[in-house]
């Protein structure tokens, strides 16, 4: 029997907070709170009004000792503590050698295909149910194209090959961690460059599987399907993976065929479109320092002030179509990724068993995820 169900690794940063008081204030039960300060802890704890008898557990990143006794008192280790790449590597390990669930917000592509080809089979033999980017990325793209498909097979009989993800509209920025990580990933490329090849490979994410030709999704494009002008998205490389990831896990669910991209829809109709999404494709918004720095964020007003509208279209052999919209209540970067992961975590704990190895939200636990979130943390998958 293990202490606690969940435990909040990273509690004193500024999302491991969010989560944290959130999972105060829904009433959770049997969870604790991590970090390197027990200090720092108790002064979190108190901030967020969590009851005073809030467990609190130390623990660091560079201690592997430490990292192995916090994932054997806990069924789930939930971490905010990124880059990943530079502080998630032996906790990884500790939870695949432990049989201990893990959820994280990773947008590193290159240091997750290192985590796969290193602790797949083992968290397989542990009963480790390890899953990667159950925040903005890549949940509601994961969930909202297999949304699609799932409507789809039943509409039509069979899964569409091509499916479209368009960000129709979205207010509220990305988090400091965010950027941190994509310096992280950019550092690690420049001294190792064959982690070039796992950031361009849309099927990096699928050991062993190649499929077809995949749009690049880095240039404007007038989109006849819904009639806009397109830009680059700048998350689509990391959520493109996990889709075709989950579809690699799931026995090629969407076929061995599928083609997919995501691109953000530019404001405005004909040559004004067109401008638009040429000037989006020029900027990047990671690039300025004026943004959060991990452990920063926006105010409670600018979070609850945030949304998203995404779009998924989905074409089938015959001239078929079938859309799914995806909407969240709260900014991507903070207030909806805070709720999706702290609900992620008690989905492994309370509805989901499934077998041990490195998964993607979508693969592992699928429709009963978006339920769950739809229910509780202010998504919205609506398929037809």
């Amino acid at each position: 029997m293990r202490d606690f169900d969940i435990i909040v690794y990273g509690a004193t940063g500024f999302t491991g907070r969010l989560v944290a008081e959130y999972l105060a204030q829904t009433g959770a039960k049997r969870w604790a709170m991590a970090g390197r300060s027990l200090s720092k802890l108790e002064e979190v704890r108190d901030l967020i009004g969590a009851p005073a008898d809030t467990p609190l557990v130390t623990a660091n990143s560079d201690d592997p000792a430490s990292l192995r006794a916090l994932c054997q008192r806990t069924h789930v280790v939930l971490t905010t503590v990124g880059p990943y790449q530079l502080y998630g590597s032996d906790l990884v390990a500790a939870c695949a050698e432990t049989g201990t669930a893990y959820v994280d917000l990773c947008g590193e592509p290159a240091w997750m295909r290192q985590m796969i080809d290193a602790h797949h089979e083992t968290a397989k033999a542990s009963g480790a149910r390890i899953v990667f980017s159950c925040g903005f990325d890549s949940i509601p793209f994961d969930l909202g194209v297999l949304t699609l498909q799932d409507a789809a097979k039943d509409k039509f009989g069979h899964a569409m090959p091509r499916v479209k993800g368009r960000v129709r509209k979205m207010q509220g920025g990305f988090s400091g961690g965010t950027a941190a990580s994509l310096k992280a990933t950019l550092a690690a490329a420049a001294k190792n460059p064959t982690l070039i090849g796992y950031l361009t490979d849309p099927f990096a994410l699928s050991p062993g599987f190649k499929g077809p030709h995949q749009p690049s999704g880095m240039i404007p494009e007038y989109d006849r399907t819904i009639e806009a002008w397109v830009a680059p998205f700048i998350m689509a490389p990391i959520n493109t993976k996990n889709v075709h990831r989950t579809n690699f896990l799931t026995g090629q669910s969407y076929g061995a065929d599928f083609v997919y991209d995501e691109m953000m829809v530019a404001p405005g109709l004909g040559e004004m479109g067109k401008a638009a999404a040429e000037a989006i494709a020029k900027i990047n918004p990671l690039a300025s320092d004026k943004g959060p720095k991990p452990g920063e964020g926006p105010p409670k007003e600018e979070r609850d002030a945030g949304f998203y509208d995404l779009l998924f279209i989905g074409e089938g052999p015959g001239g078929e179509r079938i859309d799914c919209v995806v909407t969240g209540d709260k900014d991507p970067g903070y207030g909806s990724t805070s709720k999706m992961i702290a609900e992620t975590a008690l989905c492994l704990v309370e509805d989901v068993t499934g077998a041990g190895g490195i998964w993607t939200p979508g693969a592992l636990m699928g429709k009963v995820l978006a339920d769950r979130l739809q229910a509780r943390a202010g998504l919205t998958f609506r398929a037809g």
